[in-house]
């Protein structure tokens, strides 16, 4: 558009002549490297990236705006509700209940951590990030995603010690073992995501790169480099397969010894209700698995996956997750369903009180 501006100027203050052709023709040989170059650096920065959502739907990221932002939504009020009930009610300080409620902490981060760049995208189609916050992003997106599989491996724990050894249970899994596990957790993740980041910020990249996904995922982002990645890359397949491959492992391990210790029991009722305390762990381990397994392999076996594939997946692992987990444990567990119905009865209750005094002073 500069360009043809500058013909139209040229040719409306200068009358078509021999000459001023010439000059023209010059012109629109020379000039069009360095207009662009100056077009392409005040739109993007060398060391920025565009992200994107639902490529090829860009027309209708309004309308698609409208069921991401309803599961945001979804996921933020669900999250809270059993964070703030396992705060609030006495009878669910267990372990079980304990680990659920930093499940919800969790999802509540990783929700937290992508909700303004995929809404600035679908709303304000602000798609230019600096290396610095998609670093920062691409960190705590991986390090919180790590981190529900690690919670998920202690939930299983849990669920092996109440069924394998009910004995033991109150005496193993106590308040500071509880504690310990947590910390344990949370130090191994960061000890095997920071050389990830390190190394990545000892790479140089292309600028002005269109990413597939409305945030910064790190097998999207390494493609974009300048040198030999192979370090990154590995350090971000290690990361994967040995801490999330790790970490299924050793779920499934253990509910090969739940299963065993269950079909070992006598009655078949006895076998139901042990089993029923494993359904809604069992759901939650599918809803994070199967995404972010599909989105792994997609991004580093199948190069030829439509980009709007990529980005459905990858919404699908990052959202599907926060969702479903609030409502998968409070429609299964009967516990939580009252503490919420309790919560919920109590607040309506301290409304209604506080309109009868504003009346009564009315």
């Amino acid at each position: 558009y500069t360009k043809n501006l500058n013909y139209f100027i040229f040719l409306l203050f200068y009358p078509p002549s021999s000459s001023n052709i010439l000059l023209l023709i010059f012109l629109f040989r020379v000039c069009p490297q360095p207009t662009m170059l100056i077009f392409n650096n005040t739109t993007s920065s060398s060391s920025n990236f565009l992200l994107t959502a639902f490529p090829g739907l860009e027309r209708a990221h309004v309308w698609i705006s409208i069921p991401v932002c309803c599961l945001y939504i979804i996921a933020l009020l669900g999250n809270s509700m059993i964070f703030l009930i396992t705060i609030i009610d006495q009878n669910l300080h267990k372990p079980m209940y304990y680990f659920l409620s930093m499940l919800s902490v969790v999802d509540l981060c990783l929700t937290i951590t992508t909700l303004p760049t995929v809404l600035g995208v679908l709303w304000f189609h602000a798609q230019e990030i600096s290396f610095k916050a998609c670093l920062i992003q691409m960190f705590f997106l991986h390090a919180f995603s790590c981190l529900e599989s690690s919670v998920l491996v202690a939930m299983a724990f849990d669920r092996f010690m109440a069924i394998c050894n009910p004995l033991k249970y109150a005496t193993v899994l106590t308040d500071m073992m509880v504690l310990v596990i947590v910390l344990v957790v949370c130090i191994r993740q960061v000890l095997f995501s920071s050389p990830v980041v390190v190394a990545i910020q000892t790479l140089s990249f292309y600028g002005g790169q269109e990413l597939s996904h409305p945030f910064c995922y790190h097998p999207d982002v390494i493609k974009y480099t300048r040198s030999n990645s192979w370090f990154s890359s590995f350090c971000g397949m290690f990361l994967l397969f040995y801490m999330n491959a790790t970490d299924l492992l050793f779920i499934l391990f253990s509910y090969v010894l739940i299963l065993r210790t269950v079909l070992n029991t006598v009655t078949p009722k006895q076998q139901q209700k042990a089993l029923s305390t494993c359904v809604c762990h069992i759901c939650a381990v599918t809803v994070f698995y199967m995404p972010m397994l599909s989105l792994s392999l997609a991004h580093r076996l199948f190069r030829s996956t439509p980009r709007v594939l990529c980005s459905t997946l990858a919404n699908i692992y990052l959202l599907l997750p926060p969702v479903l987990n609030p409502i998968i444990y409070s429609l299964k567990t009967k516990t939580i369903r009252q503490a919420m119905f309790q919560l919920l009865r109590s607040k309506c209750s301290q409304g209604r009180h506080v309109r009868g005094l504003r009346g009564r002073r009315d």
